[in-house]
This record gives structure tokens, sequence and C-alpha cells, in this order.
């Protein structure tokens, strides 16, 4: 979307004006409004607090120059006037609108509009890369039509994917730009308060082990996740400050960095995820700048940052600010976190700063945080035992072949975490199984779609998270994805393993590999490894392909398939990561296996 700025009280046409960054003034971190944490029921009810005071929203281009503010006052304004106009299609109470989620004010403005028009809102995202065409429609379509969406919005940059995804979507009544959205009439009728009990918005699963679906949050899940967010897991004062580059179409994105610092009535500082992607140092001169507290990233981002940071920039940075460096959102490997504050001492960042924490889109956001101030814990536990005996046994001896796992802390109050063996039984603390959550953030199902809502929620409404792992002393630590789990005669072995065991190799780069299971008609199942390869001399590529097969037989004592591809043939997810779902898909594509292998590969290998 365009650049702009939002003034208060301004029309809505007024939004999409441009206006020079020196004009601009950053939102204060000081408010002139008492600080609320709590009793809101609603986004609404939130957003009409906040709307009281002078804090807001900050958006940032790739060279880290403001180059729009939107208070939350003009969020408010703003956003109902959208609502007005919203009106005037004469939509029934609970219509879902789909938004490509660019990191933008019309973004926030159209999703708190929809709120305020009694609509559900879902965010779709923006394209990974422009070599993904007709990857990225078909997402889109995917999405449009599991929503049932009737309006679907986009910038103009990407209306044109949109417009091509919406072929054929019988449910959708009316799609635009923003700017076209700001012609619509004005039907002057009276706000319905919304209820506890309605839905929120969907958030789309991102899709790493399966195809996205819908989650359904209502207001009640909602503020529950975010109550627990903001006291218990971020202790969050009035001089507080967040800063982010985390997508709006990604649950801690959305959740944790847009809903969260307007229902604290905090300014909130934005870095676009493209932008990041390019230029990830200009994230941490926004906190050093701005002074902020609170940010969070997933783990790979922390590896960026400190792969692209030289001296010269630790010499201009001062992170001493940031007292919660939130990580979530994939597996915490404890080194890069190690490596990242060795990188930024001498830039003032603090390792107590770290705060790991777990959770999912099916429970809002949030499931546990480790202690504020604590650090990054972790224990070492023997890898033998963990894959023959599914317990953690921590390391006794020297020279065992040992596997590192994150304290994730606990569970938000009113949650509840579980760990249970296949037939459901709840194992004892040290015990490896999946993961279960009971709470009141627990999503109320995927949105049109019984059938995965049924494999989610067990009885008691208890959600199956789909990851595994133990408790140790009341804190939950992940293992894995049980999806990502590859049993092959009857051993566990976890494709993090595997693909690791690849990045080692020179010619591997993080997070170009992915490993998976595929199973034949009798039941056996192979372990397949893909790796993005640049190599062009087979010889050096089959030395490569020799090498990675007689590694994984040294450390499983298995035989795998090893497929070398092209740069950017792996698919990844709207948040970036590798999807193994996807993954197996195009392998079968391109090896032409059966149906009976297909079904095998789509069950996830259980």
């Amino acid at each position: 979307m365009s650049s702009t700025i939002t003034k208060l009280n301004a029309p809505l046409t007024q939004a999409f004006d441009f206006q020079p960054s020196s004009e601009l003034q950053i939102t204060p971190t000081l408010n002139t409004l008492t600080q609320k944490l709590a009793g809101f029921d609603t986004l609404t009810s939130a957003l009409e607090y906040a709307a009281k005071g002078i804090t807001g929203y900050n958006f940032y281009d790739a060279r880290g120059n403001l180059r729009s503010v939107l208070p939350y006052s003009a969020l408010r304004e703003n956003a109902r006037v959208i609502a007005k106009r919203l009106f005037s299609l004469n939509l029934p109470r609970g219509e879902r609108v789909a938004i490509i989620a660019d990191t933008s004010p019309e973004f926030v403005e159209l999703f708190f509009a929809c709120r305020y028009a009694g609509l559900v809102p879902f965010a779709m995202p923006v394209p990974v890369n422009l070599g993904s065409h007709a990857i990225y429609v078909q997402q889109l379509r995917g999405m449009l039509e599991s929503g049932q969406a009737t309006i679907a919005v986009a910038n103009i940059d990407y209306v044109g994917f949109l417009k091509e995804a919406a072929e054929h979507v019988g449910s959708l009544q009316w799609i635009g730009t923003p700017a076209e959205l700001s012609k619509l009439p004005i039907k002057d009728i009276d706000f319905q308060e919304n209820h506890p009990d309605e839905t929120a918005y969907l958030q789309f699963t991102s899709g790493s082990t399966k195809a996205s679906r819908g989650v359904v949050i209502t207001e009640r899940a909602l503020m529950c996740n975010l109550q627990g967010i903001v006291q218990n897991g971020l202790e969050i004062k009035p001089t507080d400050r967040s800063a982010s580059w985390l997508p709006f179409y990604h649950d801690m994105g959305l959740v944790g960095l847009v809903l969260a610092p307007m229902v604290t009535q905090l300014s909130v500082d934005y870095l676009a995820t493209r932008d990041f992607a390019i230029r990830p140092l200009q994230w941490l001169r926004i906190i050093s700048r701005n002074r902020c507290t609170v940010a969070f990233s997933q783990p790979f981002g922390l590896k960026l940052c400190a792969m692209r940071a030289r001296d010269s920039d630790l010499k201009e940075l001062d992170l001493s600010s940031w007292r919660a460096a939130g990580i979530g959102a994939e597996m915490i490997r404890p080194e890069i976190l190690r490596n990242f504050a060795e990188k930024f001492a001498s830039a003032g960042f603090d390792a107590n700063a770290f705060l790991p924490c777990y959770g999912l889109a099916e429970s809002t956001l949030a499931v546990t945080f480790s202690k504020i101030g604590t650090g990054c814990k972790s224990i070492q536990i023997d890898s033998k035992a963990l894959i023959d005996k599914k317990v953690a046994v921590r390391i006794q001896a020297e020279g065992r072949k040992q596997s590192e796992f994150v304290n994730c802390g606990r569970p938000l109050p009113g949650h509840i975490v579980k760990i249970t063996n296949e037939d459901g039984k709840q194992l004892p603390e040290m015990m490896v199984g999946s993961v279960l959550v009971h709470g009141d953030s627990v999503m109320t199902g995927y949105y049109n779609n019984a059938e995965e809502t049924n494999k989610a929620l067990k009885p008691g409404s208890w959600l199956d998270t789909g990851d595994i792992g133990f408790l140790f002393e009341g804190d939950l630590y992940i293992t894995g994805r049980r999806t990502d789990v590859i049993i092959v005669n009857g051993r566990n072995i976890r494709a993090q393993d595997i693909e690791e065991l690849a990045e080692q190799q020179p010619e591997v780069r993080s997070r170009e590999a992915s490993a998976f299971g595929v199973s034949d008609e009798d039941g056996t199942t192979t372990i397949v490894l893909v790796i993005e390869c640049r190599l062009a001399a087979t010889t050096e590529r089959q030395s490569l392909t020799t090498r990675l097969q007689q590694l994984v037989y040294m450390a499983f004592g298995v035989n795998c398939v090893v497929e070398l591809v092209p740069p950017h043939t792996l698919p990844r997810t709207s948040s970036g990561k590798l999807s193994r779902f996807a993954a197996r898909q195009g392998y079968i594509q391109r090896t032409n296996l059966n149906d009976t292998q297909l079904s095998a590969v789509e069950s996830g290998d259980r």
C-alpha cells in the first residue's frame, strides 16, 4: 500500500494521502492515559479506551525512515468510518472479510473496521517471492474458499493476485483495494456492541505440515490470551515500547505485536517483513533508537541478524533497553540464541532478556511463557533413551549422544498442559508424548471443517497441538512435531535431526533441507531428504548425495533417499518456515508415486 499518514478525525479518503516523513512524529512511549491491562471484553472496547491516549502504531521503510503514523485515536475514527462504508454492502453480521495483510496502516484500519461492523476478518499472506505466482494464487484461493469470504481486499500491488484467486469463488460479492473501498457510500447506522462469544477473526494456520485451516477465535478467547500475555508473560509496564518485523498475517505478529500493544495502550514500531529480510539490522536500529523494550522473533530472525552484523554496526547499537526478547513460532535451537547474545553483548544486549515461549494459533497464540528476566534455560537429554524409550533422561555421563531442549515455561493462568501417550493416557514428568492444552484461549474449531476440528479437539475440550514434548518440574519442553516424527522399523526419528545433520555440510545452507517419510504399499517407510543444491558438476553432486546417505545411516541406522533440487524449490509457509507437508507433495509429484504412497505421505506417516 502507498505510504500514508493518518490524521486524527480525518475522513477515510485522507488516510491515503502521503506526506513527507519529515512532517511525521512518532507516537510517544509515555502515555497521557492511565495504563489498563485487563477488563476489556472485546477488541473494540479495548480500542475505545486506547483511543483516549496519544500512543499508537508507527511504520518504517527499509532504510529505517518513518513513513506513516497511526495513533489509536485516529485508528478508532478511521475504522468507524470504514465500518459505515461496509454497512452499505448490507452484509449479515458474521460474514467473512479476507484482507491481504501487508505491514501497513490500511490493514489495521480494515481489521478493526470489520469488528465495528460485526464482520469477521481474516488475514492472508503477501507473496514470499514473486517466482511463486501460481502457488501463491492457489494459496489465496484455498483461504478464500475455506473462509467463505464475502469481501476481499488487497492493495494495488496484490489485487491482481487476489482477483485471479477469486475466480470461481462463489461466496465473494465485492473485491477491491482500500482506495476503492473508500468510495463506497456511508450508511450511517448505530454500531452494535460485539459480544464476547462472537467470532473475532479467523487465523489461518501457516500450513507447515498440513493445508491451511481457518482457526475460529472468539472475542473471549482472544481477550483471555492477551491478558495472560501482557500481565503474566511480559509483565507489561507503562514505560514499555514494542518493535516488530513479524508479518501481520502470522499469529505471533497479529496477536502479539498488533493487538497486544493496543490492548495495553503501548506504542509499537514496525518494519515490514520483506524489508527485514533484506536489512535485518534496521529492526535492531529501531529498537536502539526508540529505546524499545519488547520485541519478538522467530529463531531464524536472530540468526539472520547475527550473520549480517559487522563490528561497525555493533558500535552504532544500544540494545540495553530490550528487556523482553520473545522467542517462539518454531523449534528453538539454543545455539542460535547463544550466538546472538555473544554477537550483540558489546551492543548492550543482555542474554537474560531472552524469553522462550510456546504457542499456536489453535490456542489464539500463547500457551506457556518462561520466567521473564531469567533468559533461556535448557537441559541435555540422552538421545538414545529419547528415541528408544520415549523418556527424557538427563545426561549423567560424558560421551553419550545428547539432544538439547529449551525450557518454554509454564502455562498461562487458567490453562493446563498435559502429556499423553498414543492411547490418550496422561504421562508423568520426563515421559515424552503428545502435548495437549486446555483453557479459555483454545479455539472453538476450524471454520467450516468439522473433520479437522474433531481431530484436534479431544473430549473435555482438550486441544491436541500436534507437538510432542515432556514436562519437567512443571515446565514444558518441546521435542518436535508428531507429524514430523518419521517411524522406521518402530524407531521414532525426528525430521529436524536429519535436516540439521545435512545442514552441517558446507554445501548445504541453513533452512534448505527437508526430511520426511514415504511409505510403500506394504507399509515400509523410507526416509527422503530433499536438498536445495547449487552444485553443477555431476561428480560433486554425487559426492554430496553419497556422503549424506552415509551420514544418515551412521547417525540413525537407516537408509535414505537423497534428492537434489534447484534453489527455491522447497515450499515455505506464509511465515517463512519450510513446509514438510508441501515438500512431500512436491516429491510425490516429481517421482510419480502411486496413490497409496500419497495417502501415506498425507497422513504424516503416523
